[in-house]
């Protein structure tokens, strides 16, 4: 119960959490974060973490047989504070952190690969409820720490392994850009798996490579999706706003509807998981779920991974064993 109880408080993403914070303030250069320590990653191979969860009815795979690296960034957890930019240090976050978004989200992808998350200094969710100079400044400030673990990653820990991307909201917003910087060139994204940059709006022409999957074994691409009640058509918030939707149970970018393989709220171990379908309508995702508690919501942003979690696990297996056939 407590964990639905902080699920439903995480679906208050936006709803304006937080008061006027003023003029944009970086934070101080002392608190930055450094990736050569293993505290400043919430996630890393070959120790126990909160992205090492389990289902119960699985098999933990040792890290030392994945072929893959799956680097993933977490969405916004930090809702109210007195500054534009989160200290990575915040107990009470980083907590928040390891219960819902390494749990639900980073572990769908630790059947196959070795998951990197690293700490970075998110944006207040206020950000995403003003477009202004302040919310871009404290967004692109947040990058620049993602973009730092990445290049640390890629240095330290990759070794020319394949990758995949993982985002979901926040995430999304600094993956998209990664993938723009690291991925977006006819030689770069041969080392790209797939991205699964999830929850927030993606636009065909920011990339001049990359292309959406259109496939569910397809390889070198990325899928993002925005869940919302099936038949509510939604006029809100520009950053759901894309033209780019893949349906998480076809994985293609079609109209009809697919049935999943099954949702899960806050027991992934659940032995029979709730039904959903999913219907691609304008490029938002329309889902039907028979999900209690959840399934008369509208806007569905903070269950973009439990809904689809079998469906995204089975996937991304199949978009590794694609990626390592055809590279062998």
């Amino acid at each position: 119960m407590k964990n639905l109880i902080v699920l439903l408080l995480w679906a208050c993403f936006f709803e304006a959490c937080s008061p006027k914070l003023g003029a944009y303030k970086a934070p101080n250069p002392l608190s930055a974060p450094d990736y050569s320590h293993e505290k400043d990653w919430v996630a890393l191979p070959f120790r126990h973490d909160a992205a090492d969860f389990t289902p119960k009815n699985e098999t933990w795979i040792d890290d030392s047989l994945k072929k893959v690296d799956v680097f993933y960034v977490y969405p916004t957890n930090y809702k109210k504070g007195k500054t534009w930019n989160a200290d990575i240090n915040d107990r009470k976050l980083n907590k928040n952190l390891d219960k819902m978004a390494m749990k639900y989200q980073a572990s769908v992808f630790n059947k196959v690969g070795r998951i990197y998350t690293p700490r970075y200094r998110q944006a207040i969710v206020q950000c995403f409820h003003e477009s202004t100079d302040n919310s871009q400044a404290a967004l692109d400030f947040a990058y620049q720490d993602v973009k730092q673990a990445f290049e640390y990653y890629l240095k330290h820990y990759n070794k020319g392994r394949p990758i995949v991307i993982a985002a979901h909201s926040q995430g999304t917003v600094h993956a998209r850009r990664l993938l723009k910087d690291f991925f977006d060139t006819p030689e770069q994204k041969k080392q790209l798996v797939c991205a699964y940059i999830v929850g927030l709006s993606v636009h065909s022409d920011q990339y001049q490579v990359l292309t959406p999957c259109k496939s569910a074994a397809e390889t070198n691409c990325y899928v993002t999706w925005s869940s919302f009640k099936k038949g509510y058509n939604y006029t809100g918030n520009v950053d759901f706003w894309g033209d780019v939707c893949v349906n998480p149970v076809s994985w293609t970018t079609d109209t009809l509807t697919a049935c999943s393989n099954g949702s899960v709220m806050t027991n992934i171990s659940r032995k029979k998981p709730y039904h959903t379908e999913a219907q691609i309508k304008d490029n938002f995702l329309w889902v039907d779920t028979k999900m209690p508690f959840v399934r008369n919501f509208k806007i569905l942003h903070f269950l973009d991974y439990n809904l689809f979690w079998h469906d995204i696990q089975n996937n991304v297996a199949l978009r590794v064993d694609e990626y390592l056939d055809k590279t062998k």
